[in-house]
């Protein structure tokens, strides 16, 4: 490539401003790896342009695995060769992101031998994405990370990597093992991780308490939010040591539980709650951690069907089973995903996430269909719209 052909101007712009640019990372990329350094070009002319330069170009992947790898090729492969086959693997990500220091730098000394060295930790469905490879290297990449001790993640219409919140390991809300269920589900569903045998992706995000810090309620099939079913544990005296600290117990917590379920006494300096009335919005636990914490009856609420725009719009997930135990070996819950997902495989068009398949089939058949009782937490918009209703022949 021409020296002038190497000047980025517009890209440059990007690496002005306060926050770090993935423009600067790529440069830095560059400097050692052809790959990378023709993406730098593809970029800008894409800038230039405002055209995107990428297609799909066909089915790429290794032995025995369906997903994992994700095609890519250059539209204008004779301006950057380098660039004209630019594959991206999706490496399993540890339960919770936690790794060694040891273990990335295998990753990363693996994948500049067999990539450009441009990674993106870590990816929307939880994966560590190594980005640009050609087709001739995906196997030998591949053997070499099974020999570490990676695998692949989910790809196309199958389980997507199942992914959770820090959990026990650094989070005192947690209210079960968001690591363990993780790392047994990945393990139980090895099958439909690694070969693609729905209509469509499945995502599985486990949150340990309801701040869901994994945002499962906004993009996962299946949500497994924490929560708890006996009552929030109050410390009077850490409550009285906040009054002292001159903290605004009413204002900054009673005034803004949305249910009124939090009572103060300003005189004795003394919080109840009415535990009926919660919802476990953790507002005010989060907001006097050391007064106030989760109960000890742990275990998890599951939802259903949130996604992105592709068929339907975007779609929050809903309340279908209000509370379960969340013990090894986990069984109900493998069980649970085994029967949602063999109806929707059944029932779903392709393309259609599952909670498309509910909205175009309807609730009351996706309950009857899969056996799951009706409960009146099973709403479109909280303690306001039923979404369950009743055939005439069940009303007496």
């Amino acid at each position: 490539m021409a020296n002038e052909e190497k000047k980025t101007p517009l890209l440059d712009q990007l690496e002005e401003g306060r926050w770090p640019s993935f423009v600067k990372e790529i440069k830095k990329a560059a400097a050692k790896n052809k790959k990378a350094e023709a993406l730098l070009g593809q970029l800008e002319l894409s800038y230039r342009e405002k055209k995107v330069h990428w297609k799909h170009g066909g089915i790429v992947g290794v032995k025995g695995y369906g997903g994992g790898v994700i095609g890519r090729y250059s539209d204008v492969p004779e301006q950057f060769p380098d660039a004209a086959e630019f594959h991206t693997i999706r490496v399993n990500q540890p339960a919770g992101w936690f790794y060694t220091t040891e273990a990335l730098r295998k990753l990363c000394d693996i994948w500049e031998k067999y990539g450009s060295g441009l990674t993106n930790f870590h990816g929307s469905t939880g994966d560590a994405i190594l980005l640009g490879t050609d087709t001739d290297k995906l196997q030998a990449c591949f053997d070499e990370l099974a020999e570490a001790g990676f695998d692949l993640g989910g790809s196309g219409s199958d389980l997507r990597t199942p992914s959770c919140c820090v959990g026990p390991a650094r989070c005192e809300f947690a209210c079960f093992d968001t690591l363990d269920v993780c790392h047994e589900i990945t393990m139980e569903f090895q099958n439909e991780l690694h070969r693609p045998m729905w209509p469509y992706k499945f995502k599985i995000k486990i949150a340990g308490c309801p701040n869901d810090c994994v945002a499962s309620i906004a993009r996962a099939d299946l949500s497994v939010i924490g929560t708890w079913r006996d009552e929030i544990r109050v410390n009077q005296e850490e409550v009285k040591a906040y009054a002292e600290a001159g903290f605004d117990i009413q204002g900054m917590v009673v005034d803004k539980c949305p249910k009124k379920a939090v009572k103060y006494n300003a005189e004795t300096r003394e919080i109840v709650i009415d535990n009926e009335s919660c919802t476990r919005c953790m507002h005010c636990i989060n907001e006097m951690p050391r007064a106030l914490r989760v109960g000890k009856e742990g275990g998890a609420t599951l939802l259903i069907g949130a996604k992105a725009p592709i068929v339907k719009s975007a779609f929050m997930s809903w309340v279908i089973i209000p509370f379960m135990e969340m013990k090894p070996p986990y069984t109900e819950l493998k069980d649970f995903i085994r029967t949602i997902t063999d109806w929707w495989d059944e029932n779903g068009k392709t393309r259609e996430r599952i909670g498309e398949t509910i909205y175009r089939l309807g609730m009351p058949k996706f309950l009857r269909d899969t056996g799951i009782k009706p409960v009146p937490q099973m709403v479109t918009a909280p303690r306001a719209n039923p979404y369950y209703f009743w055939y005439p022949e069940e009303v007496k």
